[in-house]
């Protein structure tokens, strides 16, 4: 039943919103600041989803299709996503779980997000996104075109995220300054505790597995998805084509549910109205994000933690430029503090 992925959206909204897993930040850390943290836990989610899809793919529970390499498409979208998700001040999925915190700002990078991956897959510009998606190589995973299986991968990325998280626990010397607890036990945990990024990643990860055989069980054969959910779901508000509301579409908006829970739990959850510049931009960036992750196949979702897992070259190439786009953005649109005093640390509340 696709209300199963309104359960997996609600989960996975308050461990987003909790967790502030947002690849944003990561991208944009890596070239501004050199901080490999939110990054390195991308990694760690990645490995644990790829050692839970290969062991579902091995006991037959889903079927992992190889699909060719639509390598322009990969590049182009990845730039256009990267860049534009610095203007839209977050991921999707960051958009999404800021969106149920109440940031007027990302409810416009959201709709116009939603929009225009609609646009880019089922409207008017559906027919550039297939023709630039049709220009592939074959052999579009690492397994299949090296001819080796896929636990050879499965162990390389799983002990690269060992020894990331070994090197950042050895690194995270002091723990950070937080204010006294106001609350116990699991009340504390789940609503009031900072949350361990490397934690959060596995976690998510977890949650990215099961996801898989709840999806496949409706028929859409795929786990965790934002971009074209999203287009079904505008594309159902403008339509009412009730065959567009599938497994997919429960989950995003199970996602905004679940963040906006957390976000109310925690006492996070505040209407802010932004300066009309901030949603200039947030407009501009829901924009380039709709068709960045229509032309390239997904966002830092389907691409940096789905496809990547599979060991497709569509999500490392994807995200490998989407880290450029963010770059690009980040220098362009970020000015260094002038201040000499130390600036507070990236990870701990932007996304």
């Amino acid at each position: 039943m696709i209300i199963t992925g309104l359960v997996v959206g609600l989960i996975l909204g308050f461990v987003f919103q909790r967790g502030r897993f947002c690849v944003t930040g990561a991208f944009r850390d890596l070239t501004l600041t050199g901080n490999t943290r939110w990054f390195s836990a991308l990694i760690v989610l990645v490995a644990v989803h790829s050692i839970g899809l290969f062991l579902l793919n091995s006991f037959g529970v889903i079927t992992l299709e190889a699909e060719p390499f639509p390598w322009l498409a990969s590049i182009v979208g990845g730039l256009v996503f990267g860049f534009s998700m610095v203007f839209a001040g977050g991921c999707a999925t960051g958009t999404y779980y800021r969106a149920g915190e109440g940031l007027v700002g990302s409810w416009f990078a959201l709709i116009f997000y939603a929009l225009f991956s609609a646009v880019m897959k089922l409207g008017p510009g559906a027919e550039f996104t297939e023709g630039i998606r049709s220009i592939t190589l074959d052999n579009g995973s690492l397994p299949a075109s090296m001819g080796l299986s896929p636990w050879v991968f499965v162990v390389v990325i799983s002990a690269i995220a060992v020894w990331l998280t070994v090197h950042h626990a050895r690194k995270l010397k002091t723990p950070m300054a937080a204010l006294p607890p106001r609350k116990t036990g699991l009340a504390h945990l789940f609503t009031e505790k900072r949350w361990n990024p490397f934690a959060t990643a596995v976690v998510i990860g977890i949650i990215a597995t099961v996801a898989w055989p709840l999806s496949a069980a409706t028929g859409r054969n795929s786990g965790l998805g934002i971009t074209t959910p999203s287009a079904h779901l505008t594309g159902y508000l403008a339509t009412g084509d009730a065959e567009l509301i599938d497994w997919g579409v429960m989950l995003v908006i199970g996602i905004l549910v679940g963040s906006l829970i957390a976000a109310k739990a925690s006492g996070e959850f505040r209407v802010r109205v932004p300066d009309q510049a901030t949603i200039i931009r947030s407009i501009i960036g829901g924009i380039g994000m709709g068709v960045g992750a229509a032309i390239a196949g997904g966002c830092t979702v389907g691409n940096s933690m789905v496809s990547t897992a599979q060991f497709e070259y569509q999500g490392w190439v994807a995200t490998l430029f989407m880290i450029v786009g963010a770059g690009v953005a980040a220098k362009a649109t970020i000015k260094p503090r002038k201040s000499s005093a130390p600036a507070p640390a990236a990870e701990s509340r932007t996304v």
